[in-house]
This record gives C-alpha cells, structure tokens and sequence, in this order.
C-alpha cells in the first residue's frame, strides 16, 4: 500500500514539476536575466573582470532548470505521500483529498510562507557572497523551527479538541503556533544585503514568482496527490458531525 501511495506521490510530483518549470521559464528567468545584467553592470563599474561562464545561460534556463525542478518535485512528492500515508486514519478521518489538501495547505504555510517572512528569496547580485553559508544555515533553521512548531500545534489542537471542540482548539494551536513563530523570528538575527540602487520591481517580482512557484508545487501535490489516491484507496464515507482531523 505505502509502496503504490509513493509512486502516485511521485507522479503527483512528476505533473507539478511540468507545470512549476513552465511558470519559472516563462516568469523567473527573465527576472534572474536583469539581476545578471545588474551584477555585471557592477562589476564593470568597479573594474572587475567578469567569470567565465562555465554553463550557458541558455542550458541554465532551460535543461537545467527543468532537470532541477523535476528531481525536486518528484522528491517532494513522493516524501507527501509518506507523510499522507502516515497520517491518513491515524491522525484525519477525512477523505483522502481532503487529507492531501490539508497536507498541502500546511506545508505550504510552514515550508514556504513562514520561512521567507524572515529571510524571502533573492536574485542573484542581491547578498554578499561571504555570508551565503549563514543565510542558508538560518534559512533551513526557520523552516525546521517552522516544521516542529506545526506539529507541536497540531499535537496542542488534538490535546484541547475533547475539552473545547474542534474550532477553539484548532484556534488556540493556531495563535500558539503564531505566537510562537513570531518571537522566534523576532529573535533571529535579520539579513538586509540589498544594494542601494537594485530595482525593487525585479527584486519584488522575484520573490513572489519564488512564492507562486511554490504555491504551484504544493497546490498541485495537494490536489492532484489526492485523486491518485482517492482512486486507490476509495472515497472515505460522509463524516459525522462530530469527526474531525483531530480526532
């Protein structure tokens, strides 16, 4: 079972990494295009001499970027289905695609949304080389942060859900996780490493082309993950007033 849930999950993953590559080719690239022009408009200004280009950018934009996106997505869909597999019966009660887009929908929030709140995504001529370590190392500290926070939230939601109901519960774990998010990321130390003179269109427009990637990707899994396997699995019967996902 957990083996046919996988291979559905990757090509879930497989159907989102088609769709995300197209977004990023026909949206991201030309934004990656000006910030390159930018950095060796820099670079040229203050009498460096430029790298040679060891792939083409033609190959980076296009076989490259669609082998990156594909192995990701596929990655990515095949670790949701475990993580539906784990969860579904034990944790929901609803049916498959509403388990899936509940899936989804969380990911979403504490892998993409949280995490770029504190440190969002930059084009290339944007951050200090010497520093790339550090904004990497916070960044994945946020999503980890981020990740165990949900499940602690939805561990307090199941815990309150007999004694309050489902809603207040449900928004008790939710302020927490909030609360909680928010003191973290107010702890954590900022990142501001855009030149003075960058473009904030390009910068904006990359950073949300970065978010409506992602928001392909999950959007995609969630729904497309939750067919593949209602029609292995079957459509779960109508729930009772009473069930819940907590339950």
């Amino acid at each position: 079972m957990v083996g046919n849930l996988l291979l559905r999950g990757m090509l879930a993953g497989m159907i989102a990494g088609v769709l995300v590559f197209a977004f990023a080719h026909t949206f991201g690239e030309p934004l990656v295009d000006q910030a390159i022009a930018f950095e060796e408009a820099a670079a040229q200004a203050a009498g460096e001499t430029a790298e040679p280009e060891i792939v083409s950018r033609a190959t980076q934009a296009g076989l490259g970027l669609f082998t990156g996106v594909m192995a990701y997505s596929i990655a990515v869909g095949g670790l949701f289905a475990l993580v539906f597999a784990f969860i579904q019966g034990r944790f929901s009660n609803l049916s498959a695609r509403g388990t899936s887009a509940l899936i989804a929908v969380a990911a979403f929030v504490a892998i993409v949304i949280v995490p770029n709140i504190k440190y969002p995504a930059n084009p290339p001529a944007v951050g200090n080389p010497d520093t790339i370590g550090v904004r990497t190392e916070l960044f994945f500290l946020m999503i980890v942060v981020s990740i165990a926070a949900l499940v602690a939230a939805i561990a307090l939601a199941r815990r309150l859900t007999p004694r309050f109901g489902v809603w207040n519960a449900a928004i008790a774990a939710g302020l927490a996780y909030v609360g909680f998010i928010g003191l973290v990321q107010y702890l954590l130390p900022p990142i501001n490493e855009v030149p003075e003179n960058y473009s904030a269109m390009v910068l904006w427009r990359f950073r949300t082309t970065t978010i409506g990637m992602h928001a392909i990707l999950w959007g995609v899994l969630g729904l497309a993950f939750g067919a593949l396997a209602e029609r292995k699995l079957g459509a779960a019967p109508r729930l009772s007033a009473r069930a819940s996902v907590f339950h």
